[in-house]
């Protein structure tokens, strides 16, 4: 059974920077295209930003791009979110999820880990 715990949330001002971390388990976690997605309150949930099995490729959301990055390390099973240049906007819970195929980036993700809440602050 997959699971997905993220972690690494919290409140933090305008300008300022978090870690978001997800570690994954019961899967081959190095062998599937992991994404973090967001949540904010009355909108859809939106892609923030994808990373492929081996860690060669990433992808980032128009809104995130250049204050975001993220990583992987397949031998600790988790990816991780690095934020900075943090908007009120940003504000949202944030989710990571494995896609549905191995080797492949299909933009399909099948387990989704609880959520971590980001709250920015202006």
């Amino acid at each position: 059974q997959v699971q997905l715990v993220e972690s690494g949330g919290g409140l933090v001002q305008a300008g300022g920077s978090l870690r978001l971390s997800c570690a994954a388990s019961g899967r081959t976690f190095s062998s599937y295209t992991m994404g973090w997605f967001r949540q904010a309150p009355g909108k859809e949930r939106e892609f923030v930003a994808g990373i492929n099995w081996s860690g060669g490729r990433t992808s980032y959301a128009d809104s995130v791009k250049g204050r975001v990055t993220i990583s992987r390390d397949n031998a600790k099973n988790t990816v991780y979110l690095q934020m900075n240049s943090l908007k009120p906007e940003d504000t949202a819970v944030y989710y990571c999820a494995v896609d549905r195929v191995a080797f492949a980036t299909t933009g399909l993700y099948d387990y989704w880990g609880q959520g971590t809440q980001v709250t920015v602050s202006s």
